[in-house]
Parts: C-alpha cells; structure tokens; sequence
C-alpha cells in the first residue's frame, strides 16, 4: 500500500508507438500549456443549444473520480477509446462510441484513509490526471526508492499526487503536494523521469515545510520551460518558496533569480490563512501582438499577471487585481476574443456586470491601449468545477463549458464573448469537486463516480 502511495501513478500511461491524432486528448486540458481551448467545428453557437444528453451512452467502471479523462483516437480507427484513472488505483479504458469497456488494469490496492494522519479522500488511488494508453517497459517506479538512491529524502507516507502529470521532451514530470490537514514534514515536489532510461530521476523541491503543488492542473508549460505554483509553508520564518509561481528548466534546476520566480510580498498574511496562491496552476499564453505573460489565480481572490520571462521576485507582477469574492481552486481555460485574451475559472466574481453573478468567473486581458485586467462576465453556475472552451476553429465561436460539480451538479455552456447562457443539463450524479470535461469527436464527455456521460448534437 504504502509503495502505490510512493510510485503515485508514474508507472506512465503512454502508446508512444502510435501517434495520436489532433482530435485525441492525452493531458489535462488537451495541452501542455493547461490552456483548456478544444476545436469542435460543429459546435457553433446555434447548435450548442440543441445539444442533448445520450442516453445510450452509460459506461461504468469502479472507483471515485477526481481525475480528468483522457481520449485516444488510433489513426484509421473508427472510435477513440475514453482512459479513466480512478481512486480505486484501476484504469479503465471505454469504447468511446459504444460505452463498452475494452479492458482494465488493477494498479495495486488503493491505500485507506486510516493509513495516513490526515486527508479527505478514502479510498486513495489515482487522483492527478494521467498522460497519454500501455505501460512502458521497466515501469512502475518507487519514487522514494530512486530519489532517495540519488540522495534525496522524499518521505511517500506525507507526500500526495493530486495534480496532473507532465510530459515534455522526453521525460515525465510529477507534482506533488501533501495531504488535506498538511500533517508531516511534506514539501512541494516536481519530480522527473527520463521515458527511455527510468533510472533517470531527478527533482526540485521546496525548500521549507509545505508549499505543496495542489492544483488539479499541476503543471504547466509553454514548451521551453514548466511553471507550477506553490501553496502555504508551515512555519517559516523566512521565505521558503511558498505563496509562489515558479519557471523550471526541463532538468528541474532552478536559478535563484528574480527572472524565474514571483512571491507575494504578503506570503506571510497568506501562510497564516492558508490562501494559496498555488490553488490552480500557472496559465502561460501570449497577449494579442505576442506579449508572453503568466497569469496566477489564488485562493486570496487575486489575479496576478506576470512576465514570462522575468517572473519579478517578490511583489514583482505587471498587474494585481481583487477578482473573486472568494478563494480561486480550480484550473482555468483561456481563448481569444475581440483583440484580448479572456480567462474563465470557477469563482464567484467580486466585479461582475450589473446583474450577472455566479460561480464563473471571466477576465478580458489586454495589451493595447495599455495592459488591463478586467472583468468580462461572470456566469450563474454553482459549483466547483472547471472550465474549458470549445472553439468551432481555435478563434470563432467560443463556448466556456463548465460543471457545476457539488453544487447544481449540471453541466453549463455560455457565449464566450458575452456570457449569454446556451445550455444547460438535467443534475448529474457523481461529480466531484474541481472536476473538468473533454471534447472530443464532436461530443462532450463528463466523468463522474463510477461512470461516464457524453453529450451530442443532434444528427
């Protein structure tokens, strides 16, 4: 039990030999960069009301679900197969066409809430979203066991896997956190893997107590560099890597410059009331005209928007503003629209237009004039879910698709441009929290406890 907890689902979900085709999702929100923007050239505007709930369409598989699923397409293949990784250590992998399952594989015995000194979730499997389909030659790996080999000390019985596992270049990246109470000497961790040689670990780490990488979305990259965000340290006197944003380069060292980090100048205030800043992940993207910038969304109801390559220490962000009522958890999505990039994330807006509120959330960011954060919409949800848009081409027709998991427990679609309401489902059973969906082969698929919905246009 205790070594499943260590290896936390790097045994690496991956059909490396089989390229995948565009319309497959391997990683969470479809891409490295976390950016959430599905191309679905039949979801127009129009025909997003129309969109209906298969009834036919009812897979079950075994576990709780905090994980996003995955889709793989084979090339020529008529169907695409659905990859789900539950909290009862299986993967499941579902004909996406006819629900029916192809095949199962046991991961080793979910570890039991009573094994730890704290936590929420029982029984504890897989909880970050996976990568990619067969397990690899010479997997899994004990992560203490090799880290520790490499004269590191990474302690499994306090160290938890929730955000989403990273591929790049090669090699596989793993966050880790602790566990929902921060019992233990717990550190946040990115941990790396070499996909050809798995003897290849190597690792950065905070360097004070907590500071755990907890966001659903784990980490992020914009092709050259990965960025994560970390959570309250514990007792820290003296800034210890916590309340931060932080760029690694691909072998995970780390330059103890203003370039690759930002903190919060009130990392402490923000320790004592564990306001994370590290409660969704780094969005990196470019501003129309190319600007590259960050954007940090944090449990103290902030907005930070960064440079991306120079990060700027300590209260060094290009804009801070106060965007929610509320501490910020889930992963964003972002697309463009009207000469400005727009940002949708699960929180109830402290600066919404007369008349809308509502637990989403929607940023218009723009560079010309001069660099501006502001609220664009906010749309009545309720719940925690989070975002992704669909696009008919990666520009027109923006639909922002949000769960309202814990809460409503519908799904929601609106105009991305406007925030007008297109869609929304009956309840669904079964979603967790910080849930998020996919699209893929013109439908939308939702994974809750122990089964699957997908939603369809009419034919």
């Amino acid at each position: 039990m205790r070594r499943w907890q260590a290896v936390a689902f790097a045994l690496v979900l991956l059909a490396l030999a089989l390229p995948a085709t565009a319309q497959s999702v391997l990683t969470y929100h479809a891409r490295s960069d976390r950016g959430g923007n599905y191309a679905m050239p039949e979801f127009t505007w129009d025909h997003a009301r129309a969109l209906q709930l298969d009834p036919g369409f009812a897979p079950r598989f075994d576990g709780h679900l905090y994980s996003q699923p995955l889709y793989w397409r084979p090339p020529g293949a008529a169907a695409g197969l659905l990859i789900i990784a539950s909290e009862s250590n299986i993967v499941t992998a579902i004909d996406a066409a006819t629900g029916k399952t192809a095949w199962t594989r046991a991961l080793g015995r979910p570890a039991s809430l009573s094994a730890f000194d704290c936590g929420n979730i029982d029984p504890l499997g897989i909880t970050g979203t996976p990568v990619d389909g067969a397990v690899l030659p010479g997997w899994p790996i004990d992560v203490g066991e090799a880290l520790h080999a490499a004269g590191q000390d990474f302690d499994s019985r306090v160290q938890n896997q929730r955000g989403a596992l990273l591929l790049l270049d090669g090699a596989l990246y793993v966050p880790y956190g602790g566990f929902y109470g921060d019992c233990g000497d717990y550190h946040g961790w990115v941990v790396g893997v070499k996909l050809d040689d798995q003897r290849h670990v190597f690792a950065w780490r905070t360097r004070g107590r907590g500071g755990g990488i907890w966001a659903p979305g784990g980490i992020a990259s914009d092709g050259q560099a990965l960025y994560v965000a970390t959570g309250n340290t514990l007792g820290a006197r003296d800034w210890a890597d916590g309340e931060a944003v932080f760029r690694l380069n691909p072998d995970l060292r780390h330059a103890e410059r203003n370039h690759d980090f930002f903190a919060a100048t009130d990392w402490r205030a923000l320790d004592s009331r564990d306001a994370d800043l590290g409660g969704t992940n780094p969005l990196p993207f470019d501003l129309p005209g190319g600007q590259p910038v960050v954007l940090a969304l944090g449990k103290d109801e902030k907005a930070y928007l960064l440079d991306r390559y120079n990060l700027g220490g300590f209260g060094g962000s290009l804009v801070t503003e106060r965007v929610t009522a509320g501490p910020i958890r889930t992963a964003p999505a972002v697309y463009p629209a009207a000469g400005a990039m727009l940002v949708a994330f699960q929180g109830r807006g402290a600066h919404c237009p007369a008349g809308q509120s509502g637990d989403l959330t929607v940023l218009r960011i723009a560079a010309a004039p001069r660099l501006a954060l502001q609220t664009a919409w906010c749309g009545v949800v309720s719940g925690a879910g989070s975002p992704i848009v669909t696009t008919t081409d990666g520009n027109a027709n923006p639909i922002v698709w949000m769960l309202g998991a814990e809460g409503d427990n519908r799904l929601h679609g609106f105009r991305g441009d406007t925030g007008e309401k297109l869609f929304a489902s009956p309840p669904l059973a079964g979603l967790r929290h910080f849930q998020t969906l996919i699209a893929a082969d013109d439908r939308l698929f939702v994974g809750a406890d122990g089964r699957l919905y997908a939603f369809g246009l009419p034919h």
